[in-house]
């Protein structure tokens, strides 16, 4: 994610530590916990960690390992704490000693005592008079009070104590069936609901806790007596208590509510859109992971509480409802209402159920046993026939592959106008963004990869995430990382056309990116509020899961992973598993996986690589760690890891067939090499998720190599070591002229996996430049740029190509072209866009670039509002506002952040886009920045704190700092947010960005000022 000059003071002080001051309450309140990523202090010594795992040249003068013992000890003695300041009053206020009077006569000292004794006692007595209750001195004295209960229980919204105190709900009852009903009022934009939940009770117990949001309970009944309902609302959570223990067995429990629809997009939410003859149309949809179930009906909304599921809606006549499962009747209403009942469900957790009423229309097939649809708007049609075949291809491999069919008779894909996430893989219902779904007669190849790609995602789901679920959000990697995996896997196989391989490495090295900080996580880490909830769904849980297992599978043998995934999905069927049901599922297939399951959780290692004449020697050392400010170095037996090394040398490097397989499962071992080799590149094609540091001979070599003859080694080795060294740079472990060393022989690059890392790493560097304003660096930059790439540049073709590579590779060129202006490249784009807008506007795979050109002029802008009011086409709408918010005019700057933010012309949900978009540039960075800051409350009303929308608008708005000024500015503001922000690990991952971009700034600026 990639986000002007004037530098802009801090926050004061004091509007960080106003929350010192506050008096404590009388009653403790559990669902007030502190921060969980306590904010680093500006003092705190910083370190970067490395990425995972890290292999590299050790050098005569590095520190031999008792050096490093006593510099780690040194480091240990390094903590530093956070300094407060405050205002406080001073308590105690000056006197002066009155001086008695001579002639006043002392008192004995026996009178002084007794008259002390005797004040003591009186005191005494009023104070224990005045503090006990008037009951104490009755006759029925004072009711006593569960001290426990008062001082521990949280308080409900009646003032009766809460009978439940953590986040997580009891495991003494579990559902088993619930029958729900629900009409939702798409004028008054209410829904009524009630729900008749068939429970088990496994052990005796008082209370039944379950989950409730946002909703007016009107009548709980139990058994059919009616009983009182509790609700802590911070925990979202409602109870029933009763006199006596539930025995175990089973009972009836009712609910009869109603709410609002939501306006966020979260639980059962209202949605809109102008159809083309200008007519605002309604409709309600839900989005329910992972915590939103809850808002829609009172539920137990945990993965782990499976259970079957009835549903029932009333509508009008004109909408269609869908739910999971097939409709099987509808039943006539009064005034003109009817109600839909769908079939009873499968076994499945709450974030799965979904429901929508709409005036959709759908176009169906059918596969195998099973019906599959796709519905969207009537306007939109005809853009679903791609999305149709797609589903129905891929469905036909998952069945085949995982040797167990879809168990459900229908299968809709729905594209909703007004969604946030991606898509959604609810249970036979799974839910899209309509750029997601759709796919017009002029998409590009480019556009349908990414469609291809969701629903490939999507339909694995079904299987990982549905069929088997994780038991808790710790482990979302199961659902996540399968899914990520499974989406690359079936399109290479299926769709070899569309080039997922090159995607797929550039997921891999966005994964490594992410989990080289000290602030990201394992893949299975602790999770326990809603906020960290919300924060497992990034690219640790997918993007890193999915490279560990394509990490598997490149190292095992004979479709041995597909045997254990096999084997995992039979076994654990309806269930819920954690990781180590999956690891288990593998090893019974391939015993020497036994230590695998380290790389899910831990979080930190560094491997080392060096040669000595022909002799490798790999060496696992210590890795740097971060916590609460106390820097420290992993020695523990623990942090080993067990890692397949792959790799090849100069006499065979390209074939599949050259692979070979180094298990360093210990902190050293030797690779006796051949007299004849004259390199290594360790991690063949970048399957394995670490990177690589050689030292300097290695490097030459390699170098020595590619200069002679690029395809010595194969694309994806080309791209990985050019990822790995700028990798290696960010974190201070070379220098920025062994980047421009290997740098050298990308003139003579021709493929597109290793030219779109490279622009994409020097496009980062850009950046930081301009926005730090050093200017004249910045244009050495362009010349640089323009001296390695511009004859490339030149050479690009602006007809439409059929070949993904080719269009994803020329859209990199151009679009770097265009924007640092050089090789004419804007008046080659100015031109073509006034070809399409008078011509019939055939879509065109550079039309992204091709607009950005266009908006930097006011007729230009003017034409991409006007088409984005008023397109139909999806990819066309989200290209034109990129190309929007990348205006230098800051007037529209200023209005398309409003308008994106309050949804009156651009969608909210496109908010997280305008702000990447308009942090890309020079202009508006700072203006999207504090437009950020003043409009907190209200973006955190619209994405959930947390979420993976909140992730990207803190990223794109801060990650191209690299000042003290920025960061301490940075600092003191997500500090003041307390509860509302301060504690997400997204604002660490900010915070430690700047600080890799600083001191990556000091370190090699005087090399760029040399070298450029």
């Amino acid at each position: 994610i990639d986000p002007r000059s004037a530098e802009r003071a801090p926050l004061p002080r004091n509007m960080i530590e106003n929350s010192m001051f506050e008096e404590e309450p009388d009653v403790v309140d559990l669902a007030k916990e502190s921060p969980s990523y306590p904010i680093d202090s500006d003092d705190a010594v910083y370190e970067p960690r490395s990425s995972r795992l890290l292999v590299r040249g050790l050098g005569e003068n590095d520190l031999d390992e008792d050096e490093e013992d006593y510099e780690s000890s040194a480091r240990l003695l390094g903590m530093s704490f956070m300094n407060r300041s405050s205002n406080q009053r001073n308590v105690a206020s000056s006197y002066t000693r009155q001086q008695y009077s001579e002639s006043c006569l002392k008192p004995s000292t026996k009178t002084t005592v007794v008259g002390v004794l005797i004040l003591v006692l009186v005191a005494s007595m009023i104070m224990v008079i005045y503090f006990l209750p008037g009951c104490t001195f009755t006759r029925k004295g004072c009711k006593k009070s569960n001290s426990t209960m008062d001082s521990i229980y949280p308080i409900s919204t009646s003032g009766e104590p809460f009978p439940w105190t953590e986040l997580r709900l009891p495991p003494s009852v579990h559902p088993v069936h619930y029958n729900i009903s629900l009409h939702p009022n798409l004028t008054l934009m209410t829904f009524q609901g009630s729900v008749s939940i068939l429970v088990q009770v496994l052990h005796e117990t008082k209370n039944i806790v379950l989950h409730g949001s946002d909703m007016n309970i009107s009548k709980v009944t139990f058994e059919g007596k009616e009983v009182h309902v509790l609700e802590y609302k911070p925990w979202q959570q409602i109870a029933i208590k009763f006199p006596e223990d539930l025995k175990k067995g089973q009972y009836v429990l009712n609910i009869n509510y109603t709410a609002q629809l939501s306006n966020s997009y979260d639980g059962f939410y209202n949605s809109s859109y102008v159809d083309t003859n200008g007519t605002k149309r309604v409709l309600a949809a839900t989005q329910f992971e992972p915590l939103a179930a809850r808002k829609a009906f009172p539920c137990f909304d945990e993965p782990a509480f499976k259970s079957t599921f009835t549903i029932k809606l009333t509508r009008e006549r004109k909408y269609i409802s869908l739910s999971n499962m097939p409709k099987v009747k509808t039943t006539d209403l009064k005034n003109g209402l009817q109600e839909d009942e769908f079939g009873k469900s499968v076994k499945m957790s709450t974030y799965l159920v979904a429901f929508i009423v709409a005036e959709f229309i759908g176009v169906s097939n059918n596969v195998s046993k099973t019906k599959v649809s796709v519905y969207a708007v009537p306007d939109k049609k005809d853009q679903v026939q791609y999305a149709l075949d797609t589903a129905c291809k891929l469905l036909e491999f998952y069945n085949t592959f995982f040797e167990y069919d879809y168990p459900l008779s229908k299968l809709d894909l729905v594209a909703i106008p007004d969604f946030l996430a991606g898509a959604m893989e609810n249970w036979g219902l799974i839910t899209f963004r309509e750029t997601t779904l759709l796919v017009g007669s002029n998409s590009s190849s480019i556009d349908k990869q990414l469609v291809t790609s969701v629903i490939a995602h999507e339909l694995a789901h079904q299987w990982f995430g549905n069929l088997v679920t994780m038991r808790w959000w710790n482990d979302l990697w199961l659902n996540e990382g399968f899914a990520t995996y499974m989406q690359y896997m079936s399109i290479e196989t299926v769709f070899p056309e569309l080039d997922m391989d090159t995607e797929f490495l550039n997921v891999r090295f966005k994964a490594l990116t992410k989990d080289a900080l000290n602030s990201s996580h394992p893949v299975s880490t602790v999770v326990s509020t809603p906020e960290q909830v919300e924060e497992m769904f990034d690219s640790v849980s997918y993007e890193k899961g999915a490279s560990i297992l394509l990490m598997l599978n490149a190292t095992l043998t004979d479709g041995e992973f597909r045997k254990g995934v096999i084997e995992y999905l039979q076994k654990y069927n309806l269930s819920n598993t954690e990781s180590e049901d999956l690891w288990n599922s593998l090893f019974q297939v391939s015993p020497f996986l036994s230590e695998m399951n380290l790389w899910c959780l831990q979080s930190d290692c560094i491997s080392l690589f060096t040669r000595t004449k022909q002799r490798v020697v790999l060496s696992m050392i210590k890795a740097v760690t971060k916590l609460n400010n106390v820097h420290f170095y992993i020695m523990m037996k623990h942090s080993l890891w067990h890692i397949p090394l792959t790799y090849v040398n100069d006499s065979c490097s390209v074939p599949s067939s050259c692979k070979q397989v180094f298990h360093l499962k210990d902190k050293t071992a030797t690779l006796n090499l051949p007299d004849q080799v004259k390199w290594l590149k360790f991690n063949f094609r970048s399957d394995g998720f670490y990177i690589v540091h050689y030292d300097e001979e290695g490097w030459k070599n390699l170098i020595d190599a590619l200069k002679g003859d690029v395809t010595v080694l194969s694309c994806k080795d080309r791209a990985a070591l050019i990822n790995n060294i700028f990798a290696l740079s960010r974190s201070g472990k070379v220098s920025f002229r062994d980047v421009l060393n290997l740098m050298e022989y990308i003139r003579n690059e021709t493929q597109t996996a290793p030219l779109t890392e490279a622009l994409f790493q020097l496009g980062q560097i850009f950046r930081l430049l301009d926005k730090r304003s050093e200017f004249n660096l910045a244009s050495r930059m362009t010349s640089y740029i323009d001296d390695h790439f511009g004859s490339l540049m030149e050479s690009q073709s602006w007809d439409l190509e059929s070949s993904v590579s080719e269009m994803t590779l020329r859209s990199a060129l151009l679009e770097m072209a265009c924007s640092l202006n050089i090789r004419n490249c804007s008046t080659q784009a100015k031109h073509l866009f006034d070809q399409w807008f008078i011509s019939n506007k055939t879509f065109h795979d550079l039309m992204r670039t091709v607009f950005k050109v266009a908006a930097q002029t006011d007729e230009g802008w003017g034409k991409l509002l006007d088409i984005y009011k008023h397109s139909i086409n999806d990819q066309e709408k989200r290209k034109t506002l990129e190309a929007l918010a990348s205006t230098q005019d800051i007037r529209k700057i200023i209005w398309i952040l409003q308008r994106s933010l309050d949804g009156s012309v651009i969608q909210t949900q496109e908010f997280p886009l305008v702000i990447n978009a308009i942090c890309k540039n020079f202009a508006g960075y700072l203006y999207a920045w504090d437009f950020v800051k003043e409009n907190w409350d209200k973006i955190t009303q619209k994405f959930p704190v947390g979420s993976f929308a909140i992730q990207s608008i803190i990223m794109s708005a801060t990650s191209q700092f690299s000042t003290k000024t920025r960061l301490t500015e940075t600092q003191n503001f997500f500090t003041s947010l307390g509860t509302n922000g301060s504690q997400m690990r997204i604002v660490q991952e900010a915070i430690e960005t700047i600080k890799l971009n600083m001191r990556w700034m000091e370190k090699n600026l005087n090399a760029l000022q040399k070298w450029l």
